[in-house]
């Protein structure tokens, strides 16, 4: 946290503000974690390994920013979102900064490979966020498609985390621990998707139900849907007609969801990614670090119960 703050602090009041509450009600540091423990796997970790963490988190950090705004989000992990504390140009303005903030310090540090890394993972990012507004009411969107937004969404800035970490302190097994956080990103947004079915908001931070009410399409609900009657299936299309659907609405969706197997069928999926990820840790010498990588997929996978 404290090179974090190191990174971001600003002599500009509006933005210090703004950064102070960004870090009071950060997440679990998830992905810096990831990343550490992959510069750790080999017994030689380096320094530089702590500000690589500090700027993957301020990249996380700026496109949840972001993604609020575009949403209109008014709550994230049960806290008031920066675009409804402040207002939606400021909210973008701050995630432009964590952006140019953490450019700046990969700059400073002048590891280019790092750069190229971290640079192509933002860029799948955007692309993901593009993805998703396109899937809004797409009913008619993919199993493919949900692999290939979350893939960018997700999955591109904890294989980044991974192998950044790698790089700097266990180049030997750099495409080893890129493909387990490229699985293991798969697995925790599918898992992620699931609690929008089965978490609640003290749970999950946000209202239960809320992917649905925003017309967003995961895979819970395209896996349900193949097996719908016409009339469940009737009733999906209903509902994302509907500008302010009912809690009874969303529950009705829900319900068919879970009784045409979506849930199920998520949770399988989520768990072969697991499989994979893990699969990708099999050639790394046993270690502390490798143990910690292991745990964290269950981790990602637990989240969905």
């Amino acid at each position: 946290m404290d090179e974090i703050h190191r990174i971001v602090v600003s002599d500009f009041e509006m933005i210090e503000e703004v950064s102070e509450y960004l870090l009071k009600v950060r997440g679990k540091l998830f992905r810096p974690t990831l990343l550490l423990l992959s510069n750790q796997v080999d017994g030689q970790p380096a320094d530089e390994g702590v500000t690589l963490g500090a700027v993957v988190e301020l990249v996380h950090l700026a496109t949840l920013v972001h993604d609020d705004a575009v949403d209109h989000s008014v709550l994230r992990r049960g806290m008031p979102t920066v675009n409804s504390l402040w207002t939606h140009q400021i909210a973008i303005i701050m995630g432009d900064y964590l952006y140019s903030r953490s450019v700046t310090e990969l700059a400073r540090l002048g590891n280019l490979e790092a750069v190229r890394v971290l640079a192509a993972a933002a860029n799948e990012m955007s692309v993901g966020e593009m993805r998703q507004l396109l899937s809004y009411d797409a009913l008619d969107f993919t199993e493919a498609d949900y692999y290939r937004l979350i893939a960018a969404k997700t999955a591109s800035l904890m294989s980044a985390a991974c192998e950044m970490g790698a790089l700097v302190g266990a180049p030997g097994y750099r495409r080893e621990l890129r493909e387990y956080g490229h699985s293991l990103g798969m697995a925790f947004q599918i898992a992620d998707d699931l609690l929008d079915y089965t978490g609640t908001e003290a749970v999950t931070g946000k209202p239960a139900g809320l992917d649905l009410r925003e017309r967003k399409v995961t895979l819970p609900l395209v896996g349900a849907m193949r097996a719908m009657s016409s009339s469940e299936t009737a009733e999906v299309r209903r509902l994302f007609t509907l500008v302010e659907p009912t809690d009874a609405d969303v529950e009705g969706v829900v319900g068919i969801v879970k009784a045409n197997g979506g849930l199920d069928y998520a949770r399988g999926k989520a768990l072969e990614y697991a499989a994979a990820a893990e699969q990708a840790l099999v050639g790394i010498p046993p270690s502390p670090p490798l143990t910690a990588l292991s745990d964290a997929i269950g981790y990602a996978i637990d989240r969905s119960r």
